[in-house]
């Protein structure tokens, strides 16, 4: 296929095989379930992000085997966007990588809020301590390494805003420890619930996808909650606790 946009996708000229350019696409981030024209131009007309944003891309998707793996401009603007109209006091993420959507997360902060972020990898965790150290919110970011399931049930806070984007086989396990501590009108984030497309194949066969299907079906079925699929990226579901 062509690669529409080529200056906001950055598919080099060498890369004449659609093969080649989806691998590209992928790699750089650019979700092949959105069309790459739709999604460069998506980004043409998001506001651009924040230099230290800018930073943590361009090391991501040069240095890192999982760049693909970013939230990048789009998504890391509505969730910069949900932060600042929501002005949340406590902020849980599940899933640091290198930094980037705590820093989107953190942007609506109340003065006293407080953002924690939960990261498996030491490599990533360090990563992201280094550029937190360079934002205006690190006093108010706490980066906790190690395994998300035990490190929840050690915070005792009510939960504003949520975000969740890490092992998908553990996401049913993460949303039911946190529904109970959901503020009342607290969001819950799910990412990548779409996972690539692989949700809509009949039969699903990849193990995360099967995963991600049965937390979208948990979701669907929980009473306690409601929820709105969005097709940001990689699929973004948005949930929050129905009205008493």
């Amino acid at each position: 296929m062509e690669c529409p946009f080529s200056i906001l996708t950055a598919c080099p000229p060498s890369l004449s095989s659609p093969s080649k350019r989806f691998s590209y696409l992928y790699r750089m981030n650019t979700p092949l379930i959105i069309s790459p024209g739709a999604e460069a131009y998506a980004q043409s007309f998001t506001a651009p992000e924040a230099g230290l944003l800018q930073e943590i891309a361009r090391f991501t998707q040069t240095a890192h085997p999982h760049a693909h793996m970013l939230s990048g401009q789009v998504q890391g603007k509505f969730l910069s966007f949900i932060s600042t109209i929501q002005r949340p006091r406590y902020v849980l993420e599940i899933g640091t990588f290198t930094g980037y959507s705590a820093l989107c997360l953190a942007d609506g902060l109340s003065p006293e809020g407080e953002l924690h972020t939960i990261e498996c990898r030491e490599e990533d965790a360090t990563t992201a301590r280094n550029y937190f150290s360079k934002s205006k919110r690190n006093h108010q970011i706490h980066l906790h390494i190690g395994n998300a399931a035990e490190i929840i049930p050690t915070l005792s806070h009510q939960w504003d805003l949520v975000f969740m984007d890490a092992d998908k086989t553990g996401y049913i396990g993460y949303y039911e420890q946190i529904v109970p501590k959901l503020s009342k009108n607290g969001i819950i984030l799910a990412d990548n619930v779409l996972f690539h497309g692989q949700v809509m194949e009949d039969p699903i066969t990849g193990k995360n996808a099967k995963a991600i299907h049965a937390f979208n079906e948990h979701v669907k079925k929980d009473p306690r909650t409601e929820q709105v699929l969005l097709t940001i990226r990689d699929g973004l579901l948005m949930i929050k606790k129905r009205a008493e």
